[in-house]
């Protein structure tokens, strides 16, 4: 391993001790990750735009405002954006050919926070476009591939941001996640990632998919690098409505190691047919580690969890349908000209969008129409109402549930762009966190077919420090979180 992959090795926690204590500067940790994109990420597809520039322009602020004391969290960390986040300073696409080349006006809150205290963005990740999928073969651009087996998915729809963190291509990333988009891609990749309660991090400067889904998430190598990240970017921000006005807990002085007494739940709606058998073995070997280090395991029962997922793919499309009606050809982004109106309408949304982004759209359109708005929507707001009880009721009994993050590992690249029930069946044990807008954390539990094997953990409302306190816990009693892909040890 060459002295610049040493450097890219290093979770956050460790570059912010190296940065601090001058081992290395900023300019030298920058130049090391971005070597390694260049190197490497012609193979993944991990980035849709990298920031070279402005990385190493932020990395010599960095430098200085170590020597001048004045290094906050983030300063001189390298981190990846998903492509769905407002950049000043590069495009924000969504990877959809409608918006190629778009400069936004203003920063996403998220990565405005992180600006102001110094860190150096390496890029923008790719992702499914507009966030649609759960394998990252709907970018326009180009597919992600899974840094432990370049023939299989990352995961979607923030396959870029997972498989940068995974492969070394940055130290931390931020995602969104509108029904498992942070979680999902996080277990296929080996990584942690969490997303958290709907209101804890604004989503001012996020390009909408569904409004009432959305939240913006870290992923990262380690649970205490998770709590880092989300420590930077969380809080009240008057520019988003639905920004809650709670006061941050201190994420990472909630990372005691001790889960003794803490009770958690285990609920029997997260095994379904289907479920690989390695799956199912992993994930039942980090529940008896956990009982082992003090838990008490409690079963549970969400009786309305089978009905998430076509609950969600009711309201998630009805949602895009509305977002994704300002994408006209009139204002910004991709204009097709046409002798009409209405035509420029149609030619600049028929070739913007691509495939997946018009079914959404078509479903959610349907949804929404007159005579069957009262029988899809509204009802489907009802069994979401009942979803969100459900884990109400389960908070009286326990702290927190643990369940698969996936019921499979991560599967091969086209074999399921055919069949969309299949796809989205991959996101059956993220949808219920975001249908009741909790926070759930995904953390890696060991291999399967030598591929990562994923826990998810959730928790009550505002319960981040919670969750994070459980999976830091049982992250530090296995080895899965040091694990890293070939392609990190071997180039």
């Amino acid at each position: 391993m060459s002295p610049r992959d040493e450097l890219t090795g290093l979770t956050a926690t460790a570059a912010r001790r190296g940065l601090d204590t001058n081992e290395f500067s900023a300019t030298e940790l920058t130049e090391a990750y971005l070597d390694r994109i260049g190197r490497l990420d012609d193979d993944l597809g991990s980035y849709l735009h990298v920031m070279a520039d402005v990385a190493r322009t932020q990395a010599a602020a960095a430098d200085r405002r170590i020597a001048d004391g004045d290094a906050a969290p983030f300063t001189g960390i390298p981190v990846a954006l998903k492509d769905v986040l407002c950049t000043v300073d590069a495009p924000t696409t969504a990877a959809s050919r409608i918006l190629e080349g778009f400069r936004p006006p203003c920063d996403a809150t998220v990565v405005r926070r992180l600006r102001e205290q110094g860190a150096v963005f390496l890029g923008k990740a790719n992702t499914d476009e507009f966030a649609m999928g759960s394998s990252n073969e709907n970018s326009a651009f180009k597919p992600v591939r899974n840094p432990w087996d370049r023939d299989h998915v990352p995961g979607g729809s923030s396959g870029g941001p997972a498989a940068a963190v995974a492969a070394g291509l940055a130290a931390v990333s931020l995602g969104s996640d509108t029904g498992g988009s942070i979680r999902q891609p996080a277990g296929f990749c080996g990584v942690v990632g969490l997303k958290p309660t709907y209101g804890r991090v604004s989503r001012f400067g996020l390009l909408a998919f569904a409004s009432s889904l959305d939240q913006i998430g870290p992923f990262a190598r380690t649970v205490e690098d998770a709590a880092m990240t989300l420590q930077a970017i969380a809080g009240h921000d008057p520019l988003d409505s639905t920004s809650s006005p709670l006061p941050l807990p201190d994420f990472r002085a909630a990372l005691s190691g001790d889960i003794a007494g803490m009770k958690i739940g285990v609920a029997k709606e997260y095994t379904v047919d289907g479920m690989e058998p390695g799956v199912a073995a992993a994930v039942d070997a980090a529940i008896r580690r956990l009982a082992e280090l003090g838990a008490d395991i409690v079963d549970v029962e969400l009786p309305h969890t089978k009905y998430a997922l076509p609950t969600y793919y009711i309201t998630a499309p009805a949602e895009a349908s509305a977002n994704l009606a300002r994408y006209d050809g009139v204002k910004y982004g991709l204009a097709v000209e046409a002798p009409t109106l209405r035509e420029t309408y149609e030619r600049t949304r028929g070739e913007g969008f691509g495939a997946e982004v018009k079914r959404r759209i078509m479903l959610g359109t349907y949804a929404l129409s007159s005579g069957y708005y009262d029988a899809y929507y509204v009802k489907a707001q009802k069994v979401r109402t009942l979803i969100r009880q459900d884990f109400d009721e389960a908070w009286e009994r326990v702290d927190a549930i643990v369940a698969p993050t996936s019921p499979t590992v991560a599967f091969p690249l086209g074999a399921r762009t055919d069949d969309p029930y299949q796809m989205y069946l991959a996101d059956v044990f993220t949808i219920p966190a975001n249908m009741a807008g909790i926070p759930g954390v995904a953390v890696p539990c060991g291999f399967s077919d030598g591929l990562p094997v994923s826990l998810q953990i959730l928790g009550p409302s505002f319960a981040e420090a919670t969750i994070l306190r459980i999976a830091h816990a049982y992250e530090r009693s296995e080895p899965w979180s040091s694990r890293q892909p070939e392609l990190m040890a071997s180039n």
